[in-house]
Order: structure tokens, then C-alpha cells, then sequence
């Protein structure tokens, strides 16, 4: 006689996974949805409930879920929607704020069911990401600090150079107001030369005032934030900046700024600093050089799939092959009074621009080069970026 298995039994085994998949919903803080958009049904789990902070029984509806998403995601939520109810899957990063007033960060996800195919309908997950959001914003917030902190310290240490930058315009202001005052006074005053030295003053005031803008700019702790920076130009700024300290150091810069280079999309001051790092590297990697020329060479040019491209080349000792691997590890370093975070710092920057950081040995002589690549700006607007720097 064939023995069926009681109903009883099944009924403990429907219980017995329903209180498993309840518990690992909570254990993971995903919650599971079925859409059915045209019969209206909206069915969540208890665990997506506890997200929205919504009662179990609450007769769901996209219009109640829609008074609770951030505002600034109401565009993408309502398109995701919209995309939904035509059959697409959904995959979207959002964020609430629960009737408690909590800020939460989400990430649903959902796909077509292939046997409902005469009908939309969606099946999916929405997983409370709040915890690892708050963390990696403040490993991001961490990492800004150290960079803001290791730019401070560069700075610093630039001083005489930058007080150099500063005292040559500042001199020759004096010269030339002093000069302007002298044909003034005349008899007959000389006009024609007056009007050449006044002009004179106020090229170099401008002079003044561009670096120690600069140098604010580089200083000031601020949000980063993305726009259109021309590479030459950003380039040319950090040599300006650091020239006199290069000249002490007896270096010989050769550049070779690409023409109608593309501008690229990032926080100009971050990829100064990037900039700033690499040519001070370069200096120190001379500054025991004797019996040859002590040149660095900055570059820029076009690179492969819509990037833009910048190196620096030393005439150093170059790289032992057994530290290339190492170059970018924190606190790792080769000088004696070195941190060991500046290359580190540089390449979390570059990656936080969608970019690549690398370091080689020259081809065709002593010494090396880094090089990195961004993408080449293409949306032409501002908009804030990561902080992962």
C-alpha cells in the first residue's frame, strides 16, 4: 500500500522555510517583493516592511513607497518605475526617510517573471545598505583628511620657494611704483614712461595675487567637487609653483604640453596635488645625482579609448625592479624621512577619477616615470564627486 506523506508534514515543512528565509532576510536586512502592475498587487515581506518602518498589514502602493524616497532620487525612482511596468528589470541605488525620520540608503533589484510573460510582472530584492554606506563615507571623509593633511605638509615644506614666488613680484612692484613716482616728479614729467612702469605694477600685482591664489586654493580643506580642467594648464600652475625649489635643486624641466588637448572632468586642487607629488618625487630622486644632467620632463598627450595622459620622467637611480610592486602601498617608502603615503594618496585620487596611476623605469636611460591617464571630460558639467581621496 503506497504511504503519502501527510499533509501535516508538508505544512511543518512550508513553515519550517518560511521562518528560515524570514531569518536570513533579517540576518542579510533584504527584504522580497512581487509586482504585479496590471492587477496592482504589491506584496512585500515582513523584512522590507521593517525597512520602511511599515506596519506588516499596510496595503502597500507605489504611491506610498514614493512619499518616503529622498528627494533628490525621486527622478530615477519614478523612471525605474516607469521602466518596470514596460518589463525592464530593475537595479536601482536609493534613498528613504522613514515616517521616524531615519535616512536610510537602499539598493533594489528586481527581473521579469518568464512564465507571466502576458503580463509584467517583477520579482526581486531590497537590501538595507545603510551600515556599509555610512562606512565607506567615512573611510572616504578619513582618506580626504589625509590628503588635505599630506597637501598642508608638501606645502609647507615648499616654503622658501613659495616665499620666493611671492617676493619677486612684491620687489618688483616697489621698483616700479618707486620708478613711476620719479618721472612724475619730473620737470617736465615724463609721462610716456610713467604710464609703461605703472602698467608694469599692475602685471606684477597680478602676479602676486595669482600665486597666493594658488596657494589659498591648495590649502583651503573643501568638498571635492568634478569639473572641466585643462591638464596644460593645471600642469603649468604646479610648476610655477614649485620652479623656485626646482632651480635650487638644480633641476632642468623639459615640457611638452600636447596641443588642443582635450579638457578631462575632475577636482582641479586633488589633481594638482597628484601632480605636485610626482614632480617632487622626481626632484628628490636627483638630488644625489652628480656627473650628468639632473633633468625632469613633464608631458602630456592623447592616450588610448578617449583618455588624457601626463607623465614625469626623472634621470634618477630609477626603480629596483623588486619595489615597482610596492610604489603605491601605504606608509611604504624608499626615503629615509619619507611617510610613505604621498604615492598612495595619489593613486586613490586618480581612481577616484576613473583613472589609472603607474610607475616604470625609462626606456632609453637612468631614472623613471609615473604616468597617469583620466577619461576625457564629455559631459561639460559640474557635479560633486568622490571623495575617495
Amino acid at each position: 500500500m503506497d504511504i503519502q506523506p501527510s499533509r501535516q508534514s508538508d505544512d511543518t515543512d512550508l513553515r519550517r522555510a518560511y521562518v528560515h528565509l524570514a531569518e536570513a532576510q533579517k540576518l542579510s536586512q533584504t527584504g522580497s517583493y512581487t509586482w504585479d502592475f496590471d492587477r496592482g498587487e504589491l506584496l512585500w515581506s515582513d523584512e522590507l516592511c521593517r525597512i520602511f518602518e511599515f506596519d506588516p498589514a499596510t496595503n502597500i502602493t507605489t504611491d506610498l513607497v514614493e512619499q518616503y524616497v529622498h528627494p533628490a532620487d525621486l527622478t530615477a525612482w519614478r523612471a525605474t518605475v516607469e521602466g518596470a511596468a514596460a518589463g525592464a528589470n530593475v537595479d536601482l541605488p536609493y534613498r528613504i526617510v522613514t515616517a521616524s525620520g531615519v535616512l536610510k540608503y537602499l539598493h533594489a533589484v528586481g527581473t521579469r517573471i518568464e512564465h507571466a510573460s502576458e503580463r509584467p510582472v517583477i520579482i526581486g530584492a531590497v537590501q538595507d545598505v545603510t551600515e556599509r554606506k555610512v562606512a565607506e563615507e567615512a573611510l572616504n571623509k578619513a582618506r580626504a583628511d589625509l590628503a588635505h593633511v599630506a597637501r598642508v605638509a608638501t606645502l609647507s615644506a615648499l616654503t622658501a620657494s613659495i616665499a620666493h614666488e611671492v617676493n619677486q613680484p612684491l620687489t618688483s612692484l616697489v621698483t616700479n611704483a618707486s620708478t613711476c613716482v620719479r618721472m612724475l616728479a619730473a620737470d617736465p614729467p615724463n609721462l610716456d614712461l610713467a604710464q609703461i612702469t605703472a602698467q608694469r605694477t599692475i602685471r606684477d600685482a597680478n602676479r602676486a595675487s595669482e600665486v597666493i591664489s594658488r596657494l589659498r586654493a591648495m590649502f583651503v580643506r573643501k568638498e571635492p567637487v568634478a569639473e572641466a580642467v585643462d591638464l596644460n594648464e593645471a600642469a603649468a600652475e604646479v610648476l610655477a609653483l614649485s620652479a623656485s625649489e626646482l632651480r635650487s635643486a638644480r633641476i632642468d624641466v623639459h615640457v611638452d604640453f600636447a596641443q588642443g588637448l582635450p579638457n578631462i572632468r575632475g577636482d582641479r586642487i586633488q589633481l594638482q596635488q597628484v601632480i605636485l607629488n610626482l614632480v617632487l618625487n622626481a626632484r628628490d630622486a636627483m638630488l644625489a645625482i652628480e656627473g650628468r644632467p639632473r633633468t625632469l620632463w613633464i608631458a602630456t598627450a592623447r592616450g588610448e579609448w578617449g583618455q588624457v595622459l601626463l607623465s614625469v620622467r626623472d634621470a634618477g637611480s630609477g626603480i629596483a625592479p623588486e619595489n615597482l610592486d610596492r610604489l603605491f602601498e601605504t606608509f611604504y617608502t624608499t626615503k629615509s624621512d619619507g611617510m610613505g603615503i604621498g604615492l598612495s594618496i595619489s593613486q586613490s585620487i586618480i581612481q577616484a577619477h576613473e583613472g589609472r596611476l603607474w610607475a616604470a623605469a625609462n626606456a632609453d636611460g637612468p631614472g623613471a616615470i609615473f604616468s597617469f591617464s583620466i577619461p576625457c571630460d564629455v559631459a561639460g558639467s559640474t557635479e560633486t564627486v568622490s571623495k575617495d581621496a
